[in-house]
């Protein structure tokens, strides 16, 4: 095991982070995406210490196949962008840069400084960059071209007792992105991961922030749980955290007053969670979440005909604050009743729910030489 060293403002040598060989980490080299190599061995190149960082080493490190692979470089975005043409830069508050592959994206960010309060568009050194990564298990780095894995926070070790634990302080971590609840909890299902008692107590504490949360971040992480194939592990999670209320709060009330909701909720979700490797699409998600509280709970489920408006609004309630897209909710409601009964539309048509637009007219274009009629003309000026 070899050790990194950093530069003291006196001019010593401080001992920053360990680095493991591929023989003491043990990660199969056949599992690193080969684009996200070439990413690197690109930056690298010229001159930009590049790293593939978070939830793909940590899944490598347990012997997973990871779905994901992000990047960290010292490079900026306008940097990076001119060594990818296939490349893009996006956000607002913190730049990042997406290279786009025929079928992925590799995401692509500078190092954040230590003064990146939140997402904040700030670039720093590696030594900073650590420092705001959120749990010690995604703050590691791996070089994938010598194999070498940097670790600032001890997360190797962390990993290896299966501990979750906090890089940023206990205090500020879910006040900064109240979210990290709901990937701690996902971490302790799909990892095997247990937080140290400080994160536990600190939950119980800061839950409420969750229901401050921009509804598009919720719906995003909805779709997360509902497509990693541990739904049923992390929804009970979510639950016995007391979570729920501030997440789907519709999906708490039916838990608090129907005693046998849980129990057919969770078998639902198990369902669910086998049909992961056919990449099940959203509006089965939707469906599966959904089942038994429209057919045995909601106010259509005692109807023999089903008025399809009064079940996607009670879908659309049952679902907030999150908002999936109109179509994926239809959709999901009728794979709920299918021989369950007939949907009854309304007489506008079949899809009277999605907002029609109509296409604009195109216009036959005419030579230059060739005046319009006169009566277009004259209507286009009473106009």
């Amino acid at each position: 095991m070899r050790s990194r060293y950093s530069g003291r403002p006196d001019g010593g040598l401080v001992k920053t982070a360990l680095v493991y060989t591929r023989d003491e980490h043990g990660i199969d080299p056949d599992r690193i995406d080969h684009d996200a190599s070439k990413v690197v061995r690109r930056l690298q190149s010229h001159g930009h210490e590049s790293y593939v960082v978070g939830g793909a080493v940590r899944d490598l490190l347990l012997g997973h196949r990871p779905k994901d692979f992000d990047i960290a470089t010292e490079a900026t975005p306008n940097q990076i962008r001119k060594l990818f043409r296939n490349s893009r830069v996006i956000g607002r508050r913190f730049r990042l840069v997406h290279i786009l592959f025929r079928d992925k994206i590799i995401e692509v960010s500078t190092f954040r400084s230590s003064e990146s309060q939140g997402f904040k568009n700030v670039f720093g050194t590696i030594e900073e960059d650590v420092q705001r990564r959120d749990f010690s298990a995604n703050a590691l780095y791996l070089n994938p071209l010598d194999l070498s894995v940097v670790d600032f926070v001890g997360g190797v070790k962390d990993l290896r007792a299966r501990k979750l634990r906090s890089v940023i302080p206990v205090e500020r971590i879910f006040c900064e992105d109240p979210v990290r609840m709901l990937r701690m909890l996902k971490y302790t299902a799909t990892c095997n991961l247990k937080p140290v008692g400080a994160l536990r107590r600190r939950i119980r504490r800061d839950r409420a922030l969750l229901g401050e949360t921009p509804a598009s971040r919720l719906t995003e992480e909805l779709f997360k749980i509902l497509s990693g194939g541990y739904s049923r592990e992390i929804i009970a999670a979510i639950v016995r955290y007391r979570l729920m209320r501030y997440f789907l709060p519709e999906v708490q009330a039916c838990l608090d007053a129907r005693g046998d909701y849980r129990a057919r909720l969770l078998r639902r979700l198990a369902a669910l969670d086998t049909q992961v490797a056919e990449n099940p699409s959203r509006a089965i998600m939707l469906s599966h979440l959904s089942c038994d509280y429209l057919l045995q709970y909601s106010t259509v489920a005692a109807f023999q005909k089903i008025p399809f408006r009064e079940a996607y609004y009670a879908l659309k309630a049952f679902l907030a604050p999150t908002t999936p897209p109109n179509a994926e909710v239809e959709r999901a409601i009728e794979l709920v009743f299918e021989n369950k009964g007939k949907l009854v539309r309304d007489e506008a048509g079949t899809e009277p729910l999605r907002s029609r637009r109509r296409r604009p007219r195109r216009r036959r274009r005419r030579p230059a030489s060739e005046s319009p009629p006169t009566e277009n003309r004259t209507s286009r000026e009473s106009e």
